[in-house]
């Protein structure tokens, strides 16, 4: 990995010659430019490494997915790199379902492949096709819209987003300036409208119910953040009544996602994965 060479170009030279140098950066911006034209004027290898921006959210984040695997792939291109390794990964307890990774395995896939073919486009319809299988084209935007849902909330921080905070931190925690109740509620009201069509979708693979299971769980932990947050900048986190009602909501959410861990994963990720549920209970049974 050569996040940390990197920062000392003037060692870079003195890698072992038969050593890849693997550039990883997971946000739209990273300079994959600046560092790719260090390795290559080093003469040593190097892959290029974005990802699928899944982790560290709930339900990915679409744009900077994009971004990043476009600027990985352009700028590995213009400074000779060796290839791309498209990483998936599960921060803080890995609780974004596997099918929120497609869209970022599409275009890691189709990018690095053919860029200039593939460099502008959105994936929606070879989500459909090639991914989700769906005949009635539901699941392809209804991902990709899901995937950008945070974005109402608030803008992301690095390397997540301001509804997994929220889902994820202690109600002491302080929200951002630019959160507020309206722009949670703005979230909710979209990330309800794009979950609707659910029920039509069509798809023809073995896991059509898990994956669409995925999706309706993953949309009520947003809105789940979105009420959460909302009591937080009200002051209505400490009362009973609202701890109650959060309460039910995370029971259900905790249930399901038990549920749909199992039927895809492997059981011992499941405690990990199921922490960040059960600390939001304990804390909401702590102060009623």
């Amino acid at each position: 990995w050569g996040d940390i060479i990197i920062q000392h170009p003037e060692l870079v030279p003195e890698l072992p010659r038969d050593a890849v140098v693997l550039e990883w950066g997971y946000e739209a911006d990273h300079p994959f430019d600046e560092h790719g034209a260090e390795f290559a004027r080093s003469g040593i290898p190097f892959f290029v490494c974005p990802g699928t921006s899944s982790w560290n959210t709930i339900a990915g984040r679409t744009s900077n997915c994009l971004g990043n695997v476009r600027n990985a792939t352009e700028n590995g291109l213009r400074h000779g790199a060796s290839g791309v390794l498209n990483t998936d990964w599960g921060d803080n307890d890995h609780t974004q379902y596997l099918p929120v990774s497609y869209l970022g395995f599409a275009a890691g896939a189709a990018l690095p492949w053919c860029h200039e073919t593939n460099r502008d486009e959105d994936f929606i319809p070879a989500l459909d096709l090639h991914a989700f299988h769906d005949r009635a084209r539901v699941m392809g935007r209804l991902s990709y819209d899901l995937g950008n849902a945070h974005e109402k909330a608030g803008p992301a921080p690095h390397n997540s987003t301001v509804l997994f905070n929220i889902l994820t931190q202690d109600s002491g925690s302080a929200l951002p300036d630019s959160v507020t109740v309206e722009s949670l509620r703005e979230a909710g009201e979209h990330i309800t409208s794009i979950i609707e069509p659910l029920e039509g979708a069509r798809m023809d693979r073995e896991d059509a119910e898990i994956t669409s299971d995925e999706f309706a769980n993953a949309a009520r932990m947003m809105l789940h953040a979105c009420e959460r947050g909302t009591a937080m900048l009200e002051g209505t986190i400490g009362s009973a009544e609202k701890r109650d009602e959060l309460a039910s909501e995370m029971r259900a959410i905790l249930g399901e996602h038990r549920r749909l861990w199992s039927a895809r994963n492997r059981v011992g990720g499941l405690q990990d994965s199921e922490s960040v549920f059960e600390e939001r209970l304990q804390e909401y049974a702590g102060a009623s």
